[in-house]
């Protein structure tokens, strides 16, 4: 692969960033595999960071909403793989909190309830404990598999 030049570098990351959010370490990454010095990638980061083509608190914010909504995570598997995207501690928990409990809630409730559907187990007990680890598996805190759990319970009782 041909040696790409600082220019060619930030034009590619600009047009990257001009389709979709990316991470300052998704960009860094990809200039180390380009093997472009480290001088020039700091210098091409700083470009792209005041042109806000990247911004980590943004990327952070669209990466949550997408991984809750579309991939049905829950709070502690989008917060780990914020830290493995190297998005500061500061930023992550920023956004994060501000997303409410009642998001997560509405996530998991319906997820919960097909899981129920196809899982076999010999007493409720059993089902529950398989419902707990499914749950998270999927990230989300003991708090609100709790309360998607208990709500469950309630009609079936009738």
């Amino acid at each position: 692969m041909k040696q790409k030049t600082e220019q060619d570098a930030y034009l590619t990351l600009a047009a990257l960033c001009a389709q979709a959010e990316h991470c300052q370490h998704e960009m860094l990454e990809k200039m180390r595999r380009w093997e472009l010095p480290d001088d020039a990638q700091s210098r091409v980061m700083q470009r792209l960071v005041s042109e806000r083509y990247v911004d980590d608190e943004r990327y952070a914010q669209a990466f949550v909403n997408d991984k809750i909504r579309y991939n049905k995570w829950g709070r502690r598997k989008v917060e780990q793989a914020l830290w493995q995207k190297h998005i500061d501690e500061d930023i992550r928990q920023r956004v994060l909190g501000s997303v409410p409990d009642e998001e997560y809630l509405s996530v998991l409730k319906p997820l919960l309830k097909q899981k129920r559907k196809t899982t076999k187990a010999d007493s409720d007990y059993a089902l529950n404990q398989k419902l707990l680890r499914f749950a998270m598996a999927r990230g989300f805190t003991f708090d609100v598999i709790r309360q998607c759990l208990d709500v469950d319970e309630e009609p079936e009782e009738d």
